[in-house]
């Protein structure tokens, strides 16, 4: 959970670098609370319109979590690149269809330059980070 809020507290900060459980933990808790917020959602629409169709106000939920979250999402992933020593517009990447997914996943679970580099030190060897 720290590193979910860790990642949400440095939602406009781009520079920097991303260690992969920083990253990798916080996508796990995202997925846990779309999922949630989904489910909620739902509960709460369905019992809203009484019809058992999901209702407008259910995705609602959903939407607005993915809504709130995207900023956070997007600056962990770019200081995960510069981890790799790559800019953050390889995020652009993710853009292609199928295979900008993959290259993107390969990237992400690459480990990230040992010491400095062009985007700061090492998140492993600062205390704190």
């Amino acid at each position: 959970m720290h590193w979910y809020l860790t990642a949400l507290k440095k939602y406009a900060t781009l520079d920097g670098r991303a260690r992969r459980s920083e990253y990798w933990m916080f996508i796990l808790f995202d997925v846990l609370f779309s999922f949630l917020s989904f489910v909620i959602g739902a509960v709460i629409g369905n019992t809203l319109s009484g019809s058992g169709e999901l209702s407008g106000l259910g995705f609602g939920l959903f939407l607005f979590y993915l809504a709130v979250t995207l900023m956070p999402k997007l600056s962990v992933t770019v200081r995960r690149f510069h981890d790799t020593g790559r800019s953050g517009l390889w995020l652009l990447v993710g853009l292609i269809p199928v295979i900008g997914a993959i290259i993107t996943l390969v990237l992400m679970l690459q480990p990230g330059n040992q010491g400095e580099n062009q985007y700061g030190p090492d998140p492993k060897t600062v205390p704190g980070a």
